[in-house]
């Protein structure tokens, strides 16, 4: 899924939270976060080290949710460079779900890119394509086992 950043609108999506939640770059011991990780998917907690940047969403000081907040590079595209980035690995534990958190937390980080100078916001894969649109994310392409559709 793709994303212009100079058409990304932050008000596009307001969910109301209560005050006991607060987002923030991750600044704790890497360790409580891959245990965080681990929870929601394992295979994801090598990605997660002191070398990346980690946002997250907290209720009463606890790791809710958490993405990475990824430098994917200046790619030429029809012949300007392009700086790209987005958010990867994006997870939200089981108890917290179904408030707002997580696509608030990815709300947040895509506004820090576009702050940041990127052009483009950028998500690898993902298997809730209809979430991300909420915030204006496109699907870019699509596939299956057989091929691009």
């Amino acid at each position: 899924m793709i994303l212009q950043l100079d058409e990304f609108d932050f008000q596009k999506y307001d969910k109301k939270m209560s005050d006991s939640v607060s987002f923030e770059y991750f600044a704790g011991d890497m360790r409580q976060l891959q245990e965080a990780v681990k929870k929601v998917i394992p295979d994801w907690v090598q990605y997660y080290d002191e070398k990346q940047r980690a946002y997250c969403g907290y209720i009463d000081g606890k790791v809710a949710s958490f993405c990475l907040v990824e430098d994917m590079g200046i790619h030429n595209i029809n012949g300007y460079e392009r700086k790209i980035g987005g958010p990867g690995c994006v997870g939200t534990l089981p108890e917290y779900r179904d408030r707002g958190i997580g696509l608030t937390m990815v709300k947040n980080v895509t506004q820090i890119l576009k702050e940041e100078g990127y052009d483009y916001s950028y998500i690898h894969y993902t298997g809730v394509a209809s979430w991300y649109e909420k915030l204006g994310y496109r699907t870019s392409i699509r596939w299956n086992k057989h091929g691009i559709l």
